[in-house]
Formats: structure tokens, C-alpha cells, sequence
């Protein structure tokens, strides 16, 4: 009878351990990112009390397929009534606005003086994402007359 010495019987277990682990291999990449937010004309807000303003969005870790939302409130401190428009620049890298996309719930959407409307944001990462492993960009939420 052959004996079986221990590196034997511990070879064979990372072996069969990394058999098991490439049969069940799940491909993701985890995309951070930190968004800031400009305003012209609105004030933005974390909450619907206007208390804790948002200056910065900071979407966390994102995998490719995914979107991630976010509910901020928008306050005109103006004394007329102002149409309210998104922009988003200053991406980094610049292809990742190929990949990335921000939509919400506000285009078009008119904010009487002293009004605050709840807008809902909603970044989503495409499917085929790749060579993006960190990005950044700025969001412009514009109020106009």
C-alpha cells in the first residue's frame, strides 16, 4: 500500500479548491467614482427641508450592467419662475461619457419661486464598459428664466 505523505493530500485540496473556483468565475469590474455638483440659479439639497446641501455625489462601487439612483431636491431661491436643465462635463477619463450615462427626471421642468421639486438621478454603467477602472465627472443642474 502506498502512503500518502501531507504536501500530497495539500496539493491535491488547491487543486481541487482552484477547479471549483475557475468552474464558478464570475468576470466584474468594480468602476468607482466621486461626481461634484455646479448649480446656476437652484440650490440642490440632500433633503426636502433644504438643509443639508449637495455639493458632491459620490456613487460608490459600480460594475458594468449596472445603474445606481439617487433622490436630490432642487429649491429655487429666485423670485421668478425657472426651467431646469442637466448637463455633465468634464469627464474622466474623457471616453468613459461613451460608457456612462446620467439621466433624471427634471428637464423641462418648471420651478415656481421659493418651490422645491424632488429629482430623481439615475446613473447607469453599459454592458460593455471596459478599460474604465475609476472615473469622475461634473454635473451642472441650471435654472433659467
Amino acid at each position: 500500500m502506498a502512503k500518502v505523505t501531507i504536501g500530497t493530500v495539500f496539493a491535491i485540496g488547491i487543486i481541487g479548491a482552484a477547479m471549483i473556483t475557475l468552474a464558478g468565475l464570475t468576470a466584474y469590474r468594480t468602476i468607482p467614482n466621486t461626481g461634484n455638483v455646479k448649480t446656476s440659479g437652484v440650490n440642490v439639497y440632500w433633503n426636502l427641508a433644504c438643509t443639508n446641501e449637495t455639493t458632491n455625489i459620490n456613487w460608490g462601487a459600480l460594475s458594468p450592467n449596472t445603474a445606481k439612483s439617487y433622490t436630490l431636491y432642487i429649491k429655487n431661491n429666485g423670485t421668478v419662475p425657472i426651467t431646469l436643465s442637466m448637463t455633465t462635463d468634464t469627464w474622466n477619463p474623457s471616453n468613459a461619457a461613451n460608457y456612462i450615462t446620467l439621466n433624471w427626471n427634471c428637464t423641462g421642468h418648471v420651478l415656481n419661486q421659493n418651490s422645491v421639486t424632488a429629482a430623481y438621478l439615475t446613473l447607469t454603467i453599459s454592458p460593455n464598459t471596459t478599460g474604465i477602472t475609476n472615473f469622475s465627472f461634473d454635473i451642472t443642474i441650471t435654472g433659467s428664466e
